[in-house]
């Protein structure tokens, strides 16, 4: 095969249908965008679960004196010294605890000042209203189920609160809108597909006569197919570039510069670099072999090879 011959019938086809090459471009860029946004927001997801299930705990709150007579879960009075000795002793012995940690009413008082301190409630509670608590953390976060049913129905003990709970909600969310993106990627997969498709149909059609004189001299198949498949992928392989230049500019501004999402938001772990950049082979190759395939088997029908 001359490479020569080849290319010039890459470029004629890529001129004669050049509107319906540039719809391609765009679709598969955006398309293959989204792909890369959408593995990337799952890493991302999942580096925010690691770093926050690392940091919270599960918080085991005693009885005080205003619960025992407010709360069913208090009704045997406040919690009591030896009880308190004995949940601690208790936690020490199970695999899954990492560390246990006791927080007097005094240390709770002092937090809430800390966090809503302009709050009005802030004024009217006193330190003996705060409850005593015991802040565990979990060698793996996952094993909250074996804290909550050993210590939920104790003595003394009026709940067992897991701090991975308040963040469930917000990774629910984030999880959401990655799947929201595959769906509008597998959309927009199509639409560039039957782009392809069609655009390898018509520049067929148009070099039919072409095509006819290969044939009669003898021409192989993968020969006279060869440069149909070869500008359907140059084109993919185009919209595959830009796809990986709008994940690198998305990146640049989102969290370093632009919105600056990484110093406005400096309690996110954000992903680095090198999870971009690790993405961007798998969306070039994904850019360069989808069209390629896909002009392959639309040739089978079409060219009548």
């Amino acid at each position: 095969m001359r490479a020569q011959f080849v290319l010039s019938e890459i470029s004629v086809g890529l001129r004669r249908n050049l509107t319906m090459t540039f719809a391609v471009i765009v679709s598969v860029a955006l398309s293959l965008a989204l792909f890369g946004g959408s593995l990337l927001m799952r890493d991302q997801v999942s580096t925010m679960k690691g770093f926050w299930y690392d940091k919270v705990n599960v918080s085991i709150f005693l009885c005080n004196k205003n619960d025992a007579q407010s709360d069913p879960n208090c009704a045997k009075g406040a919690v009591t010294e030896d009880q308190k000795q004995q949940i601690r002793a208790d936690l020490k012995k199970l695999p899954v605890v990492d560390t246990v940690q006791f927080e007097s009413s005094d240390q709770a008082y002092k937090h809430y000042k800390e966090q809503f301190g302009d709050s009005p409630l802030a004024s009217s509670l006193t330190p003996d209203q705060m409850q005593e608590s015991y802040r565990v953390k979990l060698k793996d976060p996952e094993k909250y189920q074996v804290i909550s049913s050993a210590f939920s129905s104790r003595p003394g003990v009026q709940q067992v609160q897991d701090q991975k709970n308040l963040l469930q909600n917000l990774f629910n969310l984030l999880d959401g809108m990655k799947y929201a993106a595959l769906g509008v990627m597998a959309l927009m997969l199509v639409v560039a597909l039957m782009l392809i498709v069609n655009t390898v149909r018509v520049s067929a059609f148009s070099r039919r006569r072409e095509t006819g004189i290969m044939r009669l001299v003898g021409a192989s198949s993968f020969y006279i197919q060869m440069p149909f498949i070869m500008e359907a992928a140059f084109a993919g392989l185009l919209g595959a570039t830009g796809a990986c230049a709008i994940l690198l500019v998305g990146r640049y501004f989102l969290i370093d510069h632009g919105l600056a999402l990484a110093d406005k938001m400096q309690l996110i772990n954000f992903i680095g670099w090198d999870a971009v950049l690790a993405k961007l082979p798998l969306v070039l190759a994904t850019g360069l072999l989808m069209p390629a395939l896909a002009a392959f088997f639309a040739l089978r029908k079409y060219l009548k090879v």
